[in-house]
Order: C-alpha cells, then sequence, then structure tokens
C-alpha cells in the first residue's frame, strides 16, 4: 500500500534462542500490549511480535507507552523480539505476520493471534515425542493446535480461571456446556479439526476434510513454508489464504490430541469489516485459482505431478476449467489420467453391485447357500459409458487450435 517503515528488534530479547525451538510469531497493536506482556509471561519463550504504530499524533505516546510495558516486565526483556512497524495504513495483517515470521530465530514458528492463552504446554508435547518432532523437523507437516472460546463472554475474561488439563476442558465443552470450538457458529473456519474425533482423541491424527476456509493455530517449520500474500488487507480471508498456500505447497495437517488454547475475550473493534470481508471474498476466488495453477504448473516442471507432493493441490484444485491442460500436462497424458480415473470409478461401482447382489441374495436364501456370479455384461453394463457431448467436443476443438497457437516459443512465453 506504500512505504513502512520497519524497524526489527527495535527491542531484542536477551535470552540466547535455541534453534529446535517454536517462537510465537504474533502481530499487536497498541490496544493489545498489556496481552502480550501476559503471553510471554505464560509461554516463558520465544516470542516474535511485529507491533503496529499509526503515524499519527499518537505515535510518540504509543511508542512510549510500549516501552513502559517492555521495560516493566523481565519475561518480556528476555523473551520478546519486537519489531516495529510504522505507516498510516492500518490491517494489513499478513505483511505484519510476514514480518513476525522473517525475523523469527528459531527454526519453527506458530502463527499465533496474541489474545489466545497457552493452556497447554505443546513444546514438552513436542520435542519428547519423537514422531511428533521428526514430522516437524521434515517441513512437511504443520500441526494443529485446538482452539476453544467460552460462550458466555465473561467467562473468558480471567485466563487464571482456565483449564490446564484436557480433562477439565471436555468437562466444560460436553457437560457444562460452556466451552465450545472457536467460532463454533462458523464451522468452515476451524471444522476441519474435527472436534468430535479430539475429544477422545489419544494419538495425533491427520486432517482429512480439509476446506479452503480452514484457519486453525498451527507450529509448522520456517525455512522452505509459504509466506502470507500480502494483498490481503482488512478483515476477511488473510489468514486462510496463508494456510491455503501452505496446504497446496505440500505441507499436511496434523491435530496434537492433548494440547489447547483458549481465546481470552474482548471486545472487537467496529472497523469496516463488512466491506473489507466482500473485497477480500472475491480477491480470495481469484488467489485461490492463481495458486493453484501456480504450483500445479510447478509440479509438471518439476517432475513431481505423479508424487505425493501434489497430493494436496490434486485434492482442492480439480474445479478449475481446463486444469490439467493450463498446467501444461500434454494431451495425451491427460487422455490417459481420464481414462484410469474412469476405469477406476467402473471397478468401484462394479465392487459396490456386487456386494449388493451378494447381500440381496444372502438375504432372500433361508434354507440352501446360493453362489451369484455376476455376468460379464453385467459387469460391462455397471461400467460408465464414454460418451463426448457436443461442450467437449468444442473444447477438444479449441485446445487443439490454442496447442497449434503455441507451438512458437514467443507466444508460449507470453
Amino acid at each position: 500500500m506504500g512505504l513502512d517503515n520497519v524497524t526489527p528488534y527495535y527491542f531484542k530479547a536477551s535470552q540466547k534462542m535455541k534453534a529446535q525451538d517454536i517462537t510465537l510469531a504474533t502481530l499487536v497493536t497498541r490496544n493489545r500490549f498489556r496481552v502480550l506482556s501476559r503471553l510471554a509471561t505464560n509461554y516463558k519463550g520465544p516470542i516474535s511480535a511485529a507491533i503496529h504504530v499509526l503515524d499519527d499524533d499518537e505515535k510518540a505516546a504509543t511508542i512510549k507507552e510500549l516501552a513502559k510495558i517492555y521495560s516493566s516486565n523481565p519475561n518480556m526483556q528476555k523473551y520478546v523480539d519486537i519489531h516495529l512497524i510504522i505507516d498510516k495504513f492500518d490491517r494489513q495483517f499478513n505483511m505484519w505476520r510476514n514480518t513476525a515470521k522473517l525475523f523469527t530465530r528459531t527454526d519453527y514458528l506458530m502463527m499465533l493471534d496474541v489474545d489466545f492463552h497457552l493452556c497447554t504446554d505443546f513444546r514438552k508435547t513436542i520435542f519428547s515425542n519423537p514422531t511428533i518432532s521428526n514430522m516437524l523437523k521434515s517441513g512437511k507437516t504443520a500441526l494443529v493446535v485446538p482452539a476453544f472460546e467460552y460462550l458466555d463472554q465473561k467467562d473468558g475474561k480471567d485466563w487464571r480461571t482456565f483449564p490446564t488439563l484436557k480433562s477439565g476442558l471436555v468437562e466444560q465443552v460436553l457437560d457444562q456446556k460452556k466451552l465450545d470450538s472457536f467460532h463454533s457458529s462458523w464451522v468452515s473456519g476451524h471444522g476441519a479439526t474435527n472436534y468430535t474425533k479430539w475429544y477422545t482423541a489419544d494419538e495425533i491424527y491427520p486432517v482429512t476434510e480439509y476446506e479452503f476456509s480452514y484457519e486453525p493455530y498451527v507450529i509448522y517449520k520456517k525455512e522452505g513454508t509459504p509466506w502470507c500474500d500480502e494483498r490481503f488487507i482488512g478483515y476477511g480471508a488473510n489468514k486462510a489464504a496463508c494456510l491455503y498456500e501452505i496446504f497446496i505447497s505440500g505441507v499436511d495437517y496434523y491435530v496434537l490430541p492433548n494440547d489447547f488454547l483458549i481465546h481470552q475475550s474482548h471486545k472487537y473493534a467496529n472497523h469496516d469489516r463488512t466491506r473489507e470481508r466482500t473485497h477480500n471474498r472475491v480477491l480470495y476466488e481469484n488467489f485461490r485459482t492463481e495458486i493453484c495453477l501456480r504450483y500445479s504448473r510447478k509440479y509438471v516442471t518439476e517432475g513431481t505431478w505423479y508424487t505425493s507432493a501434489a497430493d494436496n493441490m490434486k485434492k482442492v484444485c480439480t474445479d478449475i476449467p481446463k486444469w490439467k491442460y493450463l498446467s501444461g500436462i500434454p494431451k495425451e497424458q491427460r487422455e490417459a489420467d481420464k481414462l484410469a480415473e474412469e476405469q477406476e470409478q467402473g471397478v468401484i461401482e462394479s465392487t459396490t453391485i456386487i456386494e449388493q447382489e451378494e447381500t440381496t441374495t444372502t438375504t432372500a436364501t433361508t434354507t440352501t447357500t446360493t453362489t451369484t456370479t455376476l455376468s460379464s455384461s453385467t459387469i460391462n453394463n455397471a461400467l460408465p459409458t464414454t460418451t463426448t457431448t457436443l461442450e467437449e467436443q468444442e473444447e477438444e476443438q479449441e485446445e487443439e487450435e490454442e496447442e497449434e497457437d503455441m507451438e512458437e516459443p514467443e507466444e508460449f512465453e507470453e
């Protein structure tokens, strides 16, 4: 949006950071300074905080207030790196997130909103378990810490009353009906965590129903993971866009079974949320198409399209028209892929019919056992019939013409 005045390590933590640790990467504005101080005391670990200060008449007073809070808390001085961002542009959330990540001094970070209270020691969970720590070290796993909030906002104001064990939290959720998953009314945001499964889980488990609005709080490797797209300004889709690209890049989400966060209640500022979300919704639709095509071409170029690296991309990008064509996969290969998909679907449908007929036969037979074998004609009839519609013929013709047009390198580059 313009020039930003960024001062890395405006205040630098005195504690020497260990590479094998997890930094809380967070973004903070003036009304959350004290919440950040409380987080430092609770976590007692590395924090990289991007502090935004509006370049207005209150700038000097804001910086003075920050300095006072920082100097008054030994845990702030010991653990928190402050990166000061001074400009006239408010709510550049992804730019702030990138700043906090860029100046993180450990191998791993957690993308965290400062209002959340850490109820458990997830660092102990991760680094005491070789399987989980190796998953994180690989750079191909992001660990989800489930988030909760109180249904009655006044219950969420005093972090000292929050449960610290999973058993206590589950009791408040299922029995007392005081807690629920964060933003439970908006299932798309956190539903893929599968809270129903989490309540009884005792082992780490994968997120299997990812959707593009999913925005959990995750721990992941700093190096080799995507940055947040800074085109998203204001409320709506900014964090989801970060996590979408991380997922498309080949990082799988796994849920920690015993750790959790609870949101500390506060009043939400009355900004132009509706207008910003409307704008970002349109931007996010275009962004997802762009990211799908960018990564699909990357996988084709690298020769990793048919490897596990591209699995996540294939799960969420299939609704883009001419997706494989635009990704650069040759026509012969696209046709072979389509045939393989149809054959696989045909086998599934044939197996289903066989199982249904066997079930029917078993039910109908009371005194004798009858073996039912499907005839080859029955199976053939079960296979899908491939027909070419007028629309598909026109699309094939269009692709042939486009491929002819792209024979010259100059035009292909454009």
